[in-house]
Order: C-alpha cells, then structure tokens, then sequence
C-alpha cells in the first residue's frame, strides 16, 4: 500500500526505525519530535539478534558493526569476590546461531545512524520542537495537533513517543504506573582510565543479594557503560535524566568487587545518573482508527531482559511490512497489532518477573541452568525481517 502519508510522533530509536522502514516500503513519512533538537538521551543499548536482524535489513550489517561492539566474552560474576559464576561468551556463537550479532552501542551512535538513513531519503521530514498534544481522528484521514500552534495531517499516526507517551493517554486515557520497589544508576567510563585488569570480559554482571551492577564495552569498546540496580520501599519521580549522587551508589556498592569500585571512583560526576523504574499493566488494545503505538508507548519495558529497544525495532520494521502489505490503512494497522500484541506483551510480563527473580536468589547458587534471560526464553530466534504477519 504506497503513498500512504504516516506521522510519526517521536524521533527515538523506535520511532526512527519506524520512519526508515516505512520510506522504504515507498510511504512519505514526517516525524515529530518534542525535543527542541535531535538526539539520544541515555547511553548504552543491546542489540539482540532479533533487533539485530532488522537493523541489518535497514542499515545494513557493515553500518551496525561499525557502531556498535560484539562481545566475545562475558560473565555473570559473584558480586564480592568477583569469580565467574556463569560464562556468557557470545560473540561468533551467537551470529552461527541467530544469523545476526548480540552487540552493544551508544545510544546516540545507533541514533545518529538511524536519522542520517532516514534523512538520505528525505531531508525534510524530521520536525524538532513539535510537542504533541492531540490527534482528531477521522474516517479518512488523521490529525496530529502540537503545543506551537502547528497541525498535521496524514493517513496513519504512530505514537512512538516514549514510556510517557501523550499519543497513549489521548487514544486510551490516563495510565496508572506502579513503582517496582527498584532504582538505578546509570554511567559511562572510558576503558583507558581503568587498570588494564579490569577491562575483561568485555561485559560483566555483579550479582549480588538484592543488587546487580552490569557493565559493557560501547563505541567500539572504547568506553564501559554501566548500570546498577537495587531495591527501595518509594520512588516519586518517573525518568531517567536526574543527576546521581556517586557517594550514595559508591556508598550502595561498597561491599562489592574491587573491578565496581574502580568504575565507580573513575565516573565523572556529569556521567551518573539516577532513576526509579515503574511498570504499568498491558494495554488491552494499541490501536485505535487510523492510530497506533510502538515502543514504550505501546509496551513499556522494564530494563530485566534488555529488550525496551530491540522490542521498539521489531515494532517498527513489522508496521512497514503490514502497510506495505495491506490493502487499507485500517487493515494494516489491524494486521501490525495482531503480529506484534503477544510477543511485546509476553516480553513485558516477563521482564517484570524476571527482575523479581534476579533480586530474590542467592548470589552463591547462579548456575547456567538457573540463569534466566532473553535467550533462554527463546527471544533471539525471532526475525522480523521473515515473521510471518
């Protein structure tokens, strides 16, 4: 179905997925964006063989391994000791396996690299500083309304504007999130600066009793991104861009391996930050009319099975493919939902009940056969570039 016009609000990696995959199934797309510029918040994303595989298709596998880092060696490791409980090598393995990489990037990186290929097609269609506030929608036709007075029209309108998403509210109402009893840190350190002993594996986890601290090379294994995780009784705020106080999580974390206090004494204090993570309940429907939701507007993930970002991809490549293979709007969208309801919604439930299993075992008794995660839940094996829709 060609010379659809579809807006897209939002120009995240989702979004931008989105964007890419419908240009080249022949749509004219505009994007919206709310930021007054383009770009990434936030630091390290995986890239799982199943997302792996759509971005492949998209950028193309040269472009994704020059932004992005293969890990060919990891471990989940005793959180005082430091001894390697489980080996998580992936590397060649897994692309033998999946046909497509498990790597790690930069968030801007992967972003940057996104809007370069959807600007090539058209270097007009990418709107910074339009904060959407509602939509009217009609039998042929869509409206998006935005805080500067402007509008816009098209076909279809994807709301892939995010875990606090304004498109979400305005089709399905108000949402109620709920405080998962867990908090978060989040940094970046160049590898360089640590002491050449603690810069393998090339990713790592600390699990330790009601507290992990993960680690992984980005940007072509220049820098370690890192993030920890703990338990607390309340949270007020939803986000992750407040600025984190290293004594309180060098404080969290003091009883951990000697590689963590390194890190943590290395951040600069502009590279930590600090968040609490909220989960809310399935929605029962994303579409409405000639409107939709990807993402985390449509399936917010909690970071359990580092999945938030390869979800939004797979989201973004099976919408072009249902449009490009639909006969109408409407039978598209139905089609994209149908394809995408059960999978993002068994990830999101499941990421929720895996960080309630990571934060109730003894660190002592992770084995392989214990270890629950994306892969062993069967995730990788998905292609969205093939899944039948």
């Amino acid at each position: 179905m060609p010379d659809l016009h579809v807006l897209v609000v939002g120009a995240g990696i989702g979004g931008l997925t989105a964007a890419l995959a419908l240009q080249r199934a022949g749509c004219r797309v505009s994007v919206y964006e709310r930021a007054p510029s383009l770009g990434e918040v936030g630091a390290g994303v995986t890239i799982t063989p199943n997302a792996c595989h759509a971005l492949n298709h998209l950028l193309g596998a040269d472009t994704v391994r020059r932004i992005a880092h293969v890990p060919h060696s990891g471990a989940v490791k005793h959180f005082r000791t430091g001894a390697t409980l489980v080996d998580t090598r992936r590397g060649e393995r897994q692309r033998l396996r999946y046909g497509a990489d498990y790597c790690q990037a930069h968030r801007a990186d992967l972003h940057r690299a996104l809007a370069d290929a959807v600007r090539a097609h058209d270097a007009d269609c990418l709107h910074a500083g339009y904060a959407f506030v509602d939509l009217d929608l009609e039998d042929s036709v869509v409206t998006a309304r935005f805080a500067n007075g402007q509008t816009a029209t098209g076909d279809v309108l994807v709301g892939a504007d995010g875990i606090h998403s304004v498109v979400r509210t305005r089709l399905w109402g108000a949402d109620e999130p709920r405080f998962t009893g867990y908090i978060a840190w989040r940094g970046i350190v160049p590898v360089a600066a640590l002491d050449p002993v603690f810069r393998a594996p090339d990713s790592a986890s600390f699990a330790g009793p009601g507290r992990t601290f993960t680690r992984y090379k980005v940007r072509r294994g220049t820098l370690f991104n890192f993030v920890a995780f703990s338990q607390r009784k309340r949270w007020a705020t939803e986000g992750w861009s407040e600025r984190a106080d290293l004594a309180e999580v060098l404080a969290e974390f003091a009883d951990f391996a000697p590689e963590v206090q390194a890190i943590l004494q290395t951040v600069e204090p502009a590279e930590c930050f600090k968040w609490g993570l909220f989960e809310r309940a399935p929605l029962q429907r994303w579409t409405r009319g000639r409107a939709t939701l990807l993402g985390d507007a449509a399936h917010p993930m909690t970071p359990f099975l580092a999945q938030g970002a390869a979800m939004a991809i797979e989201d973004g490549l099976v919408l072009a493919r249902a449009i490009a293979a639909a006969s109408n709007s409407e039978a598209a969208l139905a089609r994209y939902e149908a394809a995408r309801y059960e999978r993002a919604t068994f990830v999101m439930r499941e990421s929720q009940v895996n960080a309630r299993r990571i934060y109730s075992r003894d660190p002592n008794e992770v084995t392989r056969s214990s270890h629950r995660n994306a892969e062993t839940l069967g995730l990788y094996e998905y292609n969205p570039v093939t899944v039948p829709i």
